[in-house]
């Protein structure tokens, strides 16, 4: 849950960034520059202050500190440990990869879609949507982004984080696959709330990660091999507009109509979740051979 808050505020901070962007180059414009410039210097300033201010009150709990109330389970979760591994230890583990596959995959199909969000809606049902209706549609999918990232980050410490995974890529292969049907036809009301559900699980994917690496990998080093893993949404926000604006284009070449030129994608996006589901399913608790000894981790970390 308290991932899911933190990376629910990176999903809304366009809300507040993009107006204030645009309201501060209005400010500072001349007749010879749009103030850029002099923008990105104010939103650095305060987002300097911010983290400022972040950074001085934040605070590691004392030892053996536990909230008011709380009683740990008399069991160990499974696929949860209590141990740790090395960062660099952990990049040698086949679970790293496997979720590494299970971000880029979930990722893939939900930004692609983002991206295209408004031409889809517009080209799928034309003269249905104007460019103003298909604007607050991606509003929509920003807010239903931002709150899935808080929603499913939550389900996931009653479900598990492989149970939440199991649900987004099944959910997601079902609602892919029915996008084509219901722009066919016509149906706009289902069509939208498929997307609706799509980028909640895309946020959902995104801010649960973070605990599906520290239950795997222990919480000592869990934000040095968030950074590795990272780079699945990197290669994830490359992939995915490029196979849905790709293929568009190519369907639209090769004579068919725009209204129905998103349906080999959709086809293709619930194919990768299939894949997603599979590396999902051979997840299992990390070898004992990795991890890291507690009477010895700090010589290890020197080694490193």
């Amino acid at each position: 849950m308290a991932t899911g808050m933190a990376i629910m505020g990176f999903g809304g901070g366009a809300m507040i960034a993009s107006p204030l962007s645009v309201w501060l180059m209005s400010v500072f414009s001349t007749p010879t520059h749009v103030g850029v410039g002099k923008t990105f210097i104010v939103l650095g300033l305060v987002y300097a202050c911010f983290m400022l201010v972040g950074s001085a009150i934040v605070r590691v709990p004392p030892p053996g500190w536990r909230p008011q109330g709380y009683v740990p389970p008399a069991t160990p979760k499974k696929l949860v440990t209590t141990k740790d591994v090395y960062v660099y230890q952990a990049l040698k583990t086949p679970q790293f990869w496997l979720i590494w596959v299970v971000l880029c995959l979930n990722v893939t199909a939900g930004i692609g879609v983002l991206g295209q969000a408004s031409a889809m809606s517009q080209e799928m049902f034309p003269g249905r949507v104007t460019a103003a209706a298909a604007g607050g549609f991606v509003g929509l999918l920003s807010i239903f982004n931002m709150a899935g990232r808080f929603f499913w980050a939550s389900t996931s410490d009653h479900i598990g984080r492989k149970n939440t995974y199991f649900i987004f890529f099944a959910l997601g292969v079902v609602l892919y696959s029915l996008v084509p049907y219901f722009g066919s036809a016509g149906n706009l009301a289902l069509f939208i709330i498929c997307f609706l559900i799509i980028l909640s699980m895309y946020g959902g994917g995104f801010a649960t990660v973070p605990a599906y690496l520290r239950d795997m990998f222990g919480t000592r080093y869990v934000g040095a091999i968030h950074g590795w893993l990272i780079t699945a949404w990197s290669i994830a926000g490359v992939l995915g507009p490029v196979l849905v604006n790709y293929i568009r284009e190519y369907q639209i070449d090769s004579g068919v109509p725009k209204a129905h030129a998103y349906n080999v994608t959709m086809y293709i996006m619930a194919a990768l979740l299939v894949v997603g589901f599979i590396a999902n399913f051979l997840i299992k608790a990390v070898d004992d051979r990795h991890h890291m000894n507690p009477e010895t981790a700090d010589d290890v970390i020197g080694v490193g």
